[in-house]
């Protein structure tokens, strides 16, 4: 706490200070009030408190460690998706790069691509009975498909859809458990504190700021912990959610495209 000090111009030479002027002197430790704030406010929670606090600081770190790796996931995945349309565009032809054998494995619209690709020649497979490698070497023509085998080609390319965002969207729940969770464990530490304070008054028969004060402080601490983990959590989710649903609407695009590019090369009237 502060102090107050009588003092002379002898304490404090230069400084024109009457005789016993009254000053206020500050203890060195409010130079530090935040963390001293912090560590005071955790110390003096009990150990349901602590508890909390502890699950909180948990619960951030993993939600740290799942955006920071999910964004360097989506990342990749958005760049090599990039390289590999610009490459599709390039050649010209639907099987042109899966005849290739060019991959591009980080990149789920390619995902979608090769499946497409491996239904085709599923599709040729069962019309001709072969069963060799070979079958979509097609060395020459083109293969022929009818509408019905196209649709089965394009089931296929929309099952892969949902299966590639259901791997975008991997542990994409558990961050959205740690946005709406920790600010519930913040209000349950809260309440936690508060109630503990007014059992701490009630204990010592007195309705002082010294018997409510550490309850009430250490109350304080997990709502601030809450949203320490709250915050960056929903930024994050939200970015990367609308990185997904760019994938997504990606991925759908360039099935709707593939298919058409296989309608108009491969059918004929």
């Amino acid at each position: 706490m502060a102090t107050i000090r009588s003092v002379t111009e002898q304490n404090y030479p230069g400084v024109g200070l009457t005789p016993n002027m009254e000053i206020v002197v500050m203890p060195h430790s409010f130079l530090f009030l935040p963390p001293a704030s912090v560590w005071y406010s955790f110390a003096t929670s009990d150990f349901s408190g602590k508890v909390i606090i502890f699950l909180l600081l948990g619960m951030s770190v993993y939600a740290w460690t799942i955006m920071v790796s999910k964004y360097g996931d989506l990342r990749r995945a958005r760049s090599m998706s990039e390289r590999f349309v610009n490459a599709y565009r390039r050649d010209g032809q639907p099987l042109g790069l899966f005849l290739q054998r060019q991959r591009f494995p980080e990149s789920p619209v390619y995902r979608v691509y090769e499946k497409a690709c491996m239904a085709v020649g599923v599709e040729i497979e069962s019309r001709d009975g072969r069963s060799d490698a070979s079958l979509l070497g097609f060395s020459g023509s083109s293969p022929r498909l009818s509408l019905l085998q196209l649709g089965a080609i394009r089931n296929a390319a929309e099952r892969e859809v949902a299966d590639q965002v259901l791997e975008l969207e991997n542990r994409m729940g558990t961050l959205a458990t740690a946005v709406s969770a920790s600010p519930l464990m913040g209000l349950l530490g809260t309440v936690w504190g508060v109630m503990n304070s007014f059992t701490g008054m009630a204990m010592q028969g007195s309705a002082n700021l010294s018997a409510v004060a550490p309850g009430i402080a250490a109350a304080l601490l997990t709502t601030v912990i809450a949203l320490i983990v709250a915050l960056p959590s929903a930024i994050g989710y939200n970015i990367l959610t609308s990185q997904i649903r760019n994938l997504t609407v990606q991925m759908d695009n360039f099935a709707d495209a593939l298919v058409a590019d296989m309608q108009r090369s491969f059918i004929r009237e």
